[in-house]
């Protein structure tokens, strides 16, 4: 049998490539470590006490969308990081939109704060505990996402991991914004995205090693 001949019987008798499994992967590992994260907060730190008056202001809304726009961006960047050949390029800006909106509307707080609040306004009352309390609870959707691109074939892996960091620790903030107490944009827009950097840290170091392939 000829080389070329042995090739196209391989080819023909390969089972066909299921292009919606990675989307599966993905939303499967998302969905369980979201559900973790939730569940831890809600069994180790709690639901605010006033979370039913609080749905109800729209700066509670914004610390949401502001976590899930990170998020948003750090999933999208983390699926095409997945696969090789795809370029990034400028894509990176979708990460950083978010929190440069989010620095300008907290330069406008404290622009407007008096001078003896804008510190106050910037520490709240848990800047100390914040981001340690958003990088233990990025833990589930970090291993699950770990999981599911291990399972791809990322060639950028260090890059690829922070990736990941990124969209853990986003999605650990959409869960934590209903415990945290607090509503200033100036202490949201500053240790929140602290918070999501610690795993982002964490995936840039580890990732050569737990998803080479």
């Amino acid at each position: 049998m000829k080389t070329d001949d042995f090739i196209a019987m391989l080819a023909n008798e390969a089972p066909p490539v299921d292009r919606r499994a990675p989307g599966r992967r993905f939303a499967l590992a998302l969905l369980l470590g979201f559900a973790a994260a939730t569940l831890l907060m809600a069994a180790g730190l709690g639901l605010r006490p006033d979370l039913a008056d609080a749905i109800h202001l729209p700066m509670f809304w914004l610390r949401i969308g502001f976590a899930a726009c990170i998020g948003i961006a750090a999933l999208w960047l983390t699926l095409r990081l997945s696969r090789p050949g795809l370029r990034i390029g400028a894509r990176w800006a979708s990460l950083a939109a978010p929190v440069a909106v989010a620095w300008v509307g907290m330069a406008v707080v404290l622009a407007h704060a008096p001078t003896d609040a804008r510190v106050a306004l910037l520490l709240g009352h848990t800047w100390r505990v914040c981001p340690i309390l958003i990088a233990l609870l990025s833990t589930p959707t970090f291993l699950a996402m770990l999981w599911a691109v291990r399972g791809m074939a990322p060639v950028r892996p260090r890059v690829t991991g922070a990736a990941v960091g990124v969209l853990a620790g986003a999605t650990a903030t959409v869960a934590y914004c209903l415990h945290c107490p607090e509503m200033s944009p100036a202490f949201w827009s500053t240790w929140y995205p602290l918070g999501m950097a610690i795993p982002a840290a964490i995936g840039a170091l580890i990732g050569p090693r737990v998803l080479r392939w």
